[in-house]
């Protein structure tokens, strides 16, 4: 999705990504790298006793998968700007197949290149809304991309 020219971007256009299977091991994985180890996230019997009745996936890893599931290019991509208005919405499971719906709401000129704000939506396959939040990612204009293949 982030793999055109910030001008050739609609305010209004949709994109759905392909879709992921949250598994075991990026719970524990993403439990190890991060240095969370709650047990609602890593611990079966705790979990069990829960509200939710099983473990959940952390929140944060949620929007970690959301984001690689947005197709990214080096060429026209800058950097990503910032996240707001995050929540979630229910819980993620081991076993669920999650996928991105994102819609571009507004874009913002910054010189050569500008920033793109979307509305993502990190569902379930059956469509329940497990996540959501307004994205902010800086992108080149097509100029800018044509004046730096010049320079080699």
């Amino acid at each position: 999705m982030l793999d055109r020219y910030y001008e050739d971007y609609q305010v209004g256009e949709r994109f759905v990504s392909r879709g992921r299977t949250l598994t075991e091991a990026d719970i524990v994985n993403f439990a190890g790298v991060s240095g969370d180890w709650y047990p609602l996230h890593v611990d079966v019997e705790y979990s069990k006793r829960s509200q939710f009745g099983q473990r959940i996936a952390h929140g944060m890893l949620v929007l970690t998968i959301a984001s690689g599931l947005v197709p990214i290019s080096p060429d026209v991509f800058v950097a990503f700007y910032g996240i707001d208005n995050i929540r979630f919405t229910a819980p993620t499971f081991i076993g669920d197949t999650i996928h991105v719906e994102v819609e571009i709401v507004e874009k913002q000129d910054r010189g050569p290149g500008g920033v793109l704000t979307f509305r993502q939506e990190v569902r379930k396959a059956g469509g329940d809304l497990c996540a959501t939040g307004v994205w902010k990612v800086l992108m080149k204009s097509r100029a800018v991309a044509e004046a730096e293949a010049a320079r080699g």
